[in-house]
């Protein structure tokens, strides 16, 4: 599995890093994106979903989220 941390960055850099994480990765690649940022939270799913990426797992914990895709 491939992480991308995204931990103390905002907006649009969780972004950024997830496209060039998706680039960069090969059919069926599982990739966890983790980050703190709340409005990335919501980003990076809706931009997934127009990929037509799916979501494996959504976590958002007390302070840190994570979310799981597969390539």
């Amino acid at each position: 599995m491939k992480v991308v941390d995204c931990l103390n960055e905002n907006c649009p850099i969780p972004l950024i890093k997830t496209r060039q994480a998706i680039m960069d990765g090969k059919k069926s690649d599982l990739i966890q994106v983790i980050g703190d940022h709340p409005q990335s939270f919501d980003e990076i799913p809706m931009a997934l979903e127009s990929m037509g990426i799916k979501i494996i797992e959504k976590k958002q914990g007390k302070d840190v989220w994570r979310i799981k895709f597969k390539l």
